[in-house]
């Protein structure tokens, strides 16, 4: 009769074993993200919008996910959007979140769209992240299968999305989220370089050139002579006046000079 007591060896090999022949189901928790830094948004809330429904008909194969990528997403939101503002909204619409096979190869496509709202009605703002994995080859486990693709997609997305609104929403977020303005580069100040020193011209051979003449002096300039005043001349002197005769007498020769 065989001994059917198992040895302490073999009892620790028995979860392995059972995992190998299907015995015990994997375990799929659910994925979150909270253990990533936060993107803090300067608005008064925010909420989640699905505006993707899988079609539940062949290629999708979303309903055979024991976490739909749909979940991921709001997981994704939740854990790492927070409103710390105190007007506004924000709108995470998710757009995409297809799991489909077409033969050998699994796709898990995902999109979201980060909507900033400072009116109600008028979009001030949006950035949009858009990811896509895929699993190629046989599948032995297909729910195992579909987890592993949706984790590596959302590690994609969150790397995108974070991304996504640093580059695109700047102005909206808050504390570490923010991104610092870019710095602007000004051309340095140079100071224009010297001009070149002339060169230093050697001396000149003096035993075979003669002594250089001195140059001639240049002559005084003329003196004009001194202006030499006009002579006087003194005013004509006036005649002596000759005494009245009474009429009829003449004078007479003595009475000239």
């Amino acid at each position: 009769m065989p001994d059917l007591r198992l040895t302490r060896r073999t009892s620790l090999l028995l979860p392995f074993l059972f995992a190998a022949c299907g015995g015990e189901p994997r375990n799929f928790p659910p994925l979150r993200y909270n253990y990533l830094p936060p993107i803090r948004l300067n608005v008064g809330s925010f909420n989640i919008e699905q505006r993707f429904y899988p079609s539940g008909m062949p290629p999708d194969v979303t309903a055979l996910d024991p976490v739909h990528p749909v979940e991921a997403l709001r997981a994704m939101a939740e854990d790492r959007l927070q409103a710390v503002g105190t007007t506004g909204q924000a709108v995470l619409a998710i757009t995409n979140a297809a799991l489909t096979k077409r033969g050998d190869v699994i796709t898990c496509a995902l999109a979201v769209v980060l909507e900033i709202y400072a009116t109600p009605g008028i979009r001030s703002g949006f950035a949009q992240a858009v990811v896509s994995r895929q699993h190629i080859g046989s599948v032995d486990d297909m729910a195992a299968t579909l987890y592993d693709l949706t984790k590596n997609a959302m590690n994609a997305m969150n790397v995108e999305f974070e991304y996504q609104v640093e580059q695109n929403l700047g102005p909206w977020l808050v504390g570490a989220s923010a991104v610092p303005p870019p710095v602007q580069q000004h051309p340095l100040e140079t100071t224009p370089p010297a001009p070149p020193e002339p060169a230093a011209v050697p001396p000149a051979d003096t035993s075979l050139t003669p002594p250089a003449q001195p140059p001639p002096q240049a002559a005084p300039p003329a003196q004009s002579p001194p202006a030499v005043p006009p002579p006087t001349i003194p005013p004509p002197t006036a005649a002596p006046s000759l005494p009245m005769l009474p009429p009829g007498l003449s004078p007479s020769p003595a009475a000239h000079p």
